[in-house]
This record gives structure tokens, sequence and C-alpha cells, in this order.
């Protein structure tokens, strides 16, 4: 899919390009290219001269050449975004190509972004845009906004993160945890901890582009105080993600507690059992050990004795692990 933004008073415009022949209506500030066919990419090297590396959206590129500038001025920036699913959270590789000073473009200072599947920030950023007159003015603006709103949408996954361990947490301190509850829990608790990680590595996959941005020297003063203002707000969320970091743990480890606790229970009964059959047991050898032929030839009364002295003998340390408050 092919979409390309233009500004009309002040406000960001998209449009879906189905031919060729539609760029030419059009002087965008952002092209956005998901999941392109090779025909689509065609057309970008085709009217705008510009070839995508076929190795834009790997996941296995090297860290280092995330991030650099060609001889002719593109800017390449590869980051991820990510994509708060409740089934399946997740990061999405996006490749930026920025270009400033190339006059072999016919359309001077655009922003290309190649993607493999839809991103909420780029959702969000529209949405804004189309609200919002004058707050895009050019395509630095565009990806500088991006990752403000990625930094904004990290937060609003952190919230997010906050009630669900409140709901878990409440769970966990009201006490009486069965084993079936705890699991539930933890199930719980391992989806916001694998959710909080990857918000801690999306962050610091977005200070790394902004950083780069501001030491590239492409922004002018007031966009450089607003990516050190996102470089701020990055910082804010650093804290609360270790912050999370620590409650989670706080929570796992009560839960299995918990468990540990229902554990003891049982072994508690089988380990009260054990003791409280001991006399009977030892009763009942006593008595048939001591005589010659059948217990009942030689005493009449013999059953009843000892069945009698084996119920009192297991009644009285029952009576006593009560007492002593052990079978609660």
């Amino acid at each position: 899919m092919l979409n390309i933004f233009t500004l009309a008073n002040g406000r960001l415009v998209q449009e879906e390009i189905e031919a060729l022949e539609e760029l030419s209506k059009f002087q965008p500030i952002w092209v956005d290219l998901e999941s392109p066919t090779l025909e689509e990419k065609r057309w970008i090297k085709q009217y705008y001269g510009l070839s995508i590396p076929e190795d834009a959206m790997d996941e296995d590129i090297e860290e280092s050449a995330r991030f650099y500038e060609e001889d002719n001025g593109e800017l390449h920036v590869r980051s991820d975004f990510l994509i708060d699913d409740p089934e399946d959270p997740r990061s999405v590789r996006v490749a930026f190509i920025l270009n400033q000073h190339n006059t072999e473009l016919r359309s001077r200072g655009v922003l290309f972004s190649i993607h493999d599947e839809d991103v909420p920030v780029f959702r969000l950023l529209r949405m804004r845009a189309r609200r919002a007159p004058g707050l895009i003015e050019d395509a630095k603006e565009v990806l500088l906004k991006l990752f403000d709103a990625d930094a904004e949408y990290s937060a609003d996954s952190l919230e997010n993160i906050y009630d669900e361990l409140e709901v878990a947490g409440k769970k966990v301190l009201e006490g009486n945890v069965s084993d079936e509850l705890a699991g539930e829990v933890l199930a719980a608790i391992a989806r916001q901890e694998d959710l909080n990680g990857r918000i801690r590595r999306n962050v610091m996959d977005t200070r790394r582009a902004v950083s780069f941005m501001m030491r590239s020297r492409m922004l002018n003063a007031e966009q450089f105080e607003e990516a050190r203002q996102i470089l701020r707000d990055i910082e804010s969320l650093d804290n609360h993600t270790a912050f999370l970091f620590d409650k989670i743990n706080f929570l796992m480890d009560a839960t299995v507690g918990f468990i540990n606790i229902n554990q003891n229970k049982t072994i508690k009964i089988f380990s009260v059992a054990s003791v409280a059959l001991l006399p009977p047991t030892l009763i009942a050898s006593v008595y048939g050990m001591n005589f010659k032929m059948m217990p009942e030839l030689d005493w009449g009364y013999g059953y009843a004795y000892a069945i009698a002295l084996m119920v009192a003998s297991a009644l009285v340390p029952m009576w006593y692990f009560r007492r002593r408050g052990w079978l609660k």
C-alpha cells in the first residue's frame, strides 16, 4: 500500500496512490509504504529516483548500521515501534529515508517510511495532524513527531500495565490464594513483564534515533528543543519501567509464596496423619505379637479392647494438635 501525505492549510492530508501517474499530482512531504509491492517500489524509484534497500526491514541488521547518512544527503533511520496488542504484543521495524538536499528528487524534503504492517503510532500522528493545523511543517517535523507520538504511546502502554498489575495485586494481597488463582495471576504478571520489557527496549531505540537526529545537525533551534523534550520524556519512562519491574518481581514472589503455603498445608496434613496413626500401629503390632495362637481363641474381648485402645491413641494426638492450632 502506497500513501502520500501533503500539507493543505497547515493540515496533513492523506492520499492513497494506485497508479504511477497519480504521483505527479501531489507534492508530498511524507511517502508511506506499507508492505510495498515490487511495482510500488518501482514507482518510487522511477518518480523520485530513490532505491529502497533490500535490507530496509531486516531484523538482524547490525545496530551500528541502523543510523547513517549517505554522501548525497539521504538520512537513513531504522527504528522499532511498539504494537500493544493484548493477544500478541510485538515491535515492528520501520525504515525511514529522509532526503533534504538531493536535487535529483522532484520533491525536496520528503520522508519515506517502509514497514510490513500498520503501526498505531502512525495512525495517532495522522489523527493529530488532521485536527491540529500547523503541527507539521516539513519532513523533519514528521519524523520528529512520530518519535514523540511513540514515546506517548509507550507511556499509555505503561499506564495499562499499572492497571493490570493493580488488579493482579488485589487478588494476591487479599489472601486465600488457591493454586488455580495463583496460576492465573502468574500468567497475567508474565504477560505484563514481557510487555514492560518490550516498552523498555522500544524507548531505548527511540532515544537512539532522536539522539542521532540531534547529532546530525538537521534540526533547527525549535526542533532541537523539541527533541530534547522527547529525550526527557523517555528518561521519565525509564524510571517507570524500572519501578514496574520491581513491582512485577514483588507480585511474582508473593504469588509463589502463596503456592508454597498451599503446598505446605498439604504436606502438613500427611505429617499430622502419619504421626497420629503411629500409636495405633504400635498397639496393633504389640497386641498381635503376644499370642501363641489366634487372639480370639485366647481372649474373647481382645479385638474390641485393642481397637478401642487404637482409636483412643489416635484421637489423643489429634486433640493435642488441634489445641495447638496445627490443624488450622
